[in-house]
C-alpha cells in the first residue's frame, strides 16, 4: 500500500501500548508493496528499539503467523516469526485490521539488489526445509487447497467484455482500457491455456503440500549482511509444490542472474525433484490472470487509490513487455507440443 490509511497513529501507538505493552516514541507509514489490504509502519520505541508493523485488514489467516513461528522456532533462521502481544497471542487487533508486530529488519527485496550465487542456493534450501518440514495439523487446518478454480479467468473474460462497451472519466481507468483493447486476444489466449492446463490437472489429482504462494523476490528480503529472509505467509495455501516453484524462472526472482543461472542454482539448494511440467505451466500462466482479475477490479470498480492505482497499471502493462512474464510463461511451457 502506497496511500495511507485514514487510521491516526495514536491509535495504532496505543494498541501497541495496549497490546504488546510498549511505549512508542515514533511511528512512520511506509509506503511499500502492492497489496491494498496490507500497511506497514516502523516503531521505535522510547528505549530505541525498531519495530515492524503490520496492518492486515479483510481475510486474515492465523496460519499466516503461527506456521512461521512454527518454522522459525524448528531453528530456519531465515524466517522472521511476529513477536506475541503480553497475553501470548501472534496479533493483536484494531478494527478493522489485525496488527501483528516483527522485529525491524532493514533491507532491500530481491529485485532492488542483485541476489548472489550463494543466495539462491540458500533460497532452494531453505524453501525445500518448509516444503517437508512436519508442521502440526492444529497449525495449517483453516490453510486453503487449492481447486484450479475458475474465478480470475471468468473475472478477466468479464472485464474485457465491459471495456468493449463502457467509457471511463477516470483516467486510470481509461488508460487501462485503452491498453487492454490492444492486448484482448493475447489476454484471452492465456485464459484459454490455462483454462486448459487446470482441466488436465483436475484430472491429475497431483499431491499437495502446503505452500507459501506468493514466493517472488519482492517477498526475499536481504539485510545490509546479504543475510537472506522470507516474508509475508498471508497467502499460504495447500496445492502442488510446483505453486511455489514456477516462481522460480518466470521473471519473478529477482536481478543478477539469467533465468537459466536463476534455476540452476535455486535447484542446487533445493535438491531434485520430479516437476509437473502442467502444473508449472497452469501456475505461471494463472498468476499473470490473477494478477489482470486484481488490478482491473482495483482500478475499475473504484476511482480511490491515488499512487497505488497509478503503481497497479505499470504492474499489469509489465506483463506484456518483451521478454516479460507473458512471453517468458509461454517460451518456458513444455507442455505445448
Amino acid at each position: 500500500m502506497l496511500e495511507k490509511p485514514a487510521l491516526k497513529d495514536v491509535s495504532i501507538v496505543a494498541c501497541l501500548q495496549n497490546e504488546y505493552g510498549l511505549s512508542i516514541a515514533e511511528i512512520t507509514f511506509l509506503p511499500l508493496g502492492a497489496d491494498l489490504g496490507t500497511a506497514v509502519y516502523r516503531a521505535i520505541a522510547d528505549d530505541e528499539t525498531l519495530y515492524f508493523v503490520k496492518l492486515r485488514r479483510g481475510d486474515f489467516n492465523e496460519a499466516s503467523v503461527t506456521v512461521p513461528k512454527f518454522l522459525s522456532d524448528l531453528g530456519i533462521k531465515q524466517i522472521i516469526s511476529s513477536l506475541p502481544t503480553q497475553t501470548g497471542r501472534l496479533w493483536a487487533s484494531l478494527a478493522p485490521y489485525k496488527v501483528i508486530l516483527y522485529p525491524f529488519v532493514a533491507g532491500r527485496n530481491g529485485f532492488e539488489v542483485n541476489l548472489s550465487d550463494q543466495q539462491r542456493v540458500e533460497f532452494g534450501a531453505v524453501l525445500k526445509k518448509f516444503h517437508t518440514a512436519d508442521i502440526p495439523a492444529v497449525l495449517t487446518n483453516c490453510v486453503p487447497r487449492e481447486t484450479f478454480s475458475p474465478r480470475w479467468r471468468k473475472t478477466v473474460r468479464l472485464f474485457l467484455t465491459r471495456i468493449e462497451k463502457e467509457s471511463f472519466a477516470d483516467p486510470v481507468a481509461a488508460e487501462l482500457a485503452v491498453f487492454l483493447r490492444t492486448k484482448r486476444d493475447e489476454t484471452l489466449a492465456l485464459v484459454t491455456r490455462a483454462e486448459q492446463l487446470a482441466a488436465a490437472l483436475r484430472a491429475q489429482t497431483p499431491e499437495f503440500i502446503l505452500c507459501h504462494g506468493d514466493i517472488h523476490a519482492w517477498n526475499l528480503l536481504l539485510d545490509a549482511n546479504g543475510v537472506l529472509y522470507i516474508i509475508d505467509w498471508d497467502t499460504l495455501i495447500f496445492a502442488p509444490k510446483e505453486r511455489d516453484l514456477m516462481f522460480v524462472g518466470s521473471g519473478l526472482g529477482g536481478n543478477g542472474h539469467t533465468l537459466q543461472e536463476e534455476e540452476t542454482l535455486f535447484y542446487q539448494g533445493y535438491g531434485d525433484t520430479q516437476v509437473n511440467l502442467i502444473a508449472l505451466a497452469y501456475y505461471r500462466y494463472e498468476r499473470i490472470i490473477e494478477d489482470i482479475a486484481v488490478i482491473c477490479e482495483q482500478i475499475f470498480l473504484s476511482d480511490t487509490g491515488g499512487e497505488d492505482r497509478i503503481q497497479a497499471l505499470g504492474v499489469l502493462q509489465s506483463n506484456f513487455r518483451p521478454n516479460g512474464t507473458i512471453e517468458i510463461a509461454c517460451r518456458s511451457d513444455k507442455t505445448v507440443r
